[in-house]
């Protein structure tokens, strides 16, 4: 049998959007509109290798940065309302220093019918569009339980974040669900509990050294809520002799923790891929950008609303398996972990 078609016949077809134009004007937009990224200046480690993957990814997907690095609060509320009102820009993600210091300024990025994405740092009692970060009570957990196994008796000095930072507050609340129960057992005694301000080391190493003098050294274990403040505890602990005899934890992986773990005063890290916070964190402004849906279901209280959120699962780092976790991936060098006299 054969089937005679003509040269020329027409098939309906239905746009999802009821305006083609209307689709390739959000489209042009979204391509000539670059994404803007807030972040604290890069004085962590941490905050290179964020920016870094961001740009890579970026570049993969075809997108443009918008960048700005703040030195504190002000400066950082300064930039982004520039961003905002320079007008260019279609989604912003921010890191806040000050996460009480947004409220505003989502506000006014909204009227500008700019996307705002809180990145690592929940930004409160705003109508944020997504919060992204690492799972922060799964942080803590990690660091509570690896003390109580090392240390399952003994005097614990409490760290904490900075007191006006989301972060901070979960990350504890995981670690002192394992740590809790002994303190009631009496098999652990806290001997000194501070929250520090700003994540500042220096002021870490001064509770510290004031804890010590007046236990009389009589510590066994520091929970350190990241590895600068680890940093400034460790200091103190070198000052009296006991560095690599107390077990002291930390988070972020960075380059100086690591080498504090090969050398024995660190105990442990928690690592954060930030190479995969970026790359999500840009995938996610595009998605936004072009109206499509993210995929999670997760969603976390700010304050005002409860905010769809993407958490990333830590990963424990010891001496054990730093070469696994951190060298066979890529993240670090063997080299520049062991200097090139002394690859393992």
């Amino acid at each position: 049998m054969f089937l005679s078609l003509p040269n020329e016949f027409h098939v309906p077809i239905r746009f999802i959007n009821k305006d083609i134009l209307e689709f390739n004007e959000v489209f042009l937009n979204f391509r000539q509109a670059p994404i803007g990224v807030s972040l604290p200046l890069q004085q962590e480690e941490r905050w290179i290798k964020d920016l870094e993957a961001m740009k890579q990814r970026a570049k993969e997907i075809g997108v443009s940065l918008d960048v700005r690095l703040a030195r504190d609060a002000n400066d950082q509320k300064a930039q982004v309302d520039e961003l905002i009102t320079k007008g260019s820009i279609g989604v912003l993600i921010i890191a806040a220093i000050n996460p009480l210091a947004f409220e505003d300024l989502v506000d006014k990025a909204h009227k500008s019918n700019i996307k705002v994405i809180a990145y690592d740092r929940l930004i409160k009692n705003s109508d944020l569009d997504l919060y992204i970060t690492f799972n922060n009570e799964r942080v803590g957990e990690l660091q509570g339980r690896y003390l109580i196994e090392k240390v399952p008796k003994g005097n614990y000095i409490i760290l904490s974040g900075d007191p006006e930072d989301n972060n901070a507050k979960l990350v504890k609340e995981g670690a002192m669900a394992f740590i809790n129960p002994l303190v009631t057992l009496r098999d652990i005694k806290i001997v000194a509990d501070k929250a520090v301000d700003n994540w500042d080391p220096k002021i870490a190493y001064g509770f510290v050294k004031e804890a010590l003098i007046a236990n009389k050294n009589a510590v066994n274990a520091v929970l350190a809520p990241n590895d600068d403040i680890a940093g400034g505890a460790i200091d103190a602990l070198k000052e009296q002799g006991l560095a690599g005899k107390v077990a002291v934890t930390g988070q972020d992986a960075d380059f100086q923790a690591i080498r504090r773990i090969i050398e024995g005063t660190q105990s442990m890290t928690v690592f954060k891929d930030t190479r995969e916070l970026g790359k999500v964190a840009i995938e996610s402004a595009k998605k936004l950008a072009l109206g499509e849906a993210i995929d999670s279901t997760d969603t976390i209280n700010n304050g005002k609303t409860d905010v769809q959120s993407i958490f990333i699962s830590p990963t424990l780092v010891t001496k054990d398996n730093l070469v696994q976790i951190l060298i066979n991936s890529g993240y670090l060098k063997k080299e520049d972990v062991y200097g090139k006299n002394n690859i393992k």
